[in-house]
């Protein structure tokens, strides 16, 4: 298999990845704590790298210290999720790019995490892709009636005897996951636009939460092909690419939504009409 047709297996399987969980986010509303995990991942990147170890796994290291501090963060009176989020965003960031700067001759090009650089991804990449995307497909397929259960009605859950913390947990390292494997694809700056908007289109054009599930996937993947090839004939950066077609695809669902609704209208009017008419006849 040659570079190229590797990183259109690997923006497939990363879509669908990040639309599959990035339904979780969203309806979770988990938005910008996945905003500020990608964010919050650069300096283990950073890390990795001047340490000459594997990139993905100081990522990772970093994605569970950064979880675990805004936890504690979460928890403190008069704070929240929120406000941990908010601080980790920036202040993880900023670490990065103090190490980066600090450490100039660095063996491999750590800005290339910031936007992706998808056309270097390994047999490796995709290896862990593909285990990832499976372990997020069995979870939702064995587990997807407790975590929906717990999204809508969390004191309904309580009452029933289950515990919340589990399936928060279990949450949490979905997300996680999916920011560590797609920053290859998109970058730390750029992997919320593939998680969150087709996810979000999804949400527009769906009737079901079922329905949600299987169309944001789908999304994710048609973007990142769709994202790698303009990339290719346009000869820029694949991440920005792919991360502008997932915010096409939303902004389509959008207009969509908006006519469908408009065009509902008159027809509810119509319907309304008979109704109102028959009613002044009788009187």
């Amino acid at each position: 298999m040659g570079y190229f047709e590797q990183a259109l297996l690997a923006a497939l399987l990363i879509g669908a990845l990040s639309g599959l969980v990035g339904t979780l986010v969203v309806l979770r509303q988990r938005t910008f704590f996945a905003q500020a995990l990608t964010h919050a991942t650069f300096p283990g990147a950073v890390g990795a790298a001047i340490l000459g170890v594997s990139i993905p796994l100081g990522a990772a290291v970093a994605s569970v210290l950064i979880v675990g501090i805004m936890t504690m963060i979460g928890r403190v009176k008069r704070q929240g999720n929120q406000v941990a989020s908010g601080i980790l965003l920036t202040a993880g960031f900023a670490l990065g790019v103090l190490l980066q700067g600090l450490n100039p001759s660095l063996p491999v090009k750590v800005d290339s995490y910031l936007v992706g650089s998808i056309l270097t991804v390994t047999t490796r990449d995709v290896t862990l892709v593909t285990i990832v995307l499976a372990f997020a497909v069995l979870t939702i397929v064995v587990l997807g009636k407790q975590i929906m259960f717990s999204t809508f009605d969390v004191n309904g859950f309580r009452a029933a005897g289950y515990r919340e913390w589990p399936i928060e947990l279990l949450s949490l390292v979905l997300i996680t996951a999916t920011v560590v494997t797609a920053m290859p694809a998109v970058g730390a700056i750029l992997a919320i636009a593939l998680i969150a908007a087709p996810a979000a289109a999804a949400r527009l054009v769906s009737r079901t939460t079922s329905q949600m599930f299987l169309i944001a996937p789908v999304l994710g993947a048609v973007s990142g092909v769709i994202g790698v090839l303009l990339s290719r004939s346009l000869d820029v950066a694949a991440g920005p690419s792919i991360a502008l077609t997932a915010a096409a695809f939303f902004l389509l669902a959008l207009v969509a939504r908006r006519l469908v609704g408009a065009a509902r209208v008159p027809q509810e009017a119509d319907a309304r009409r008979p109704a109102r008419t028959s009613l002044r006849l009788k009187s």
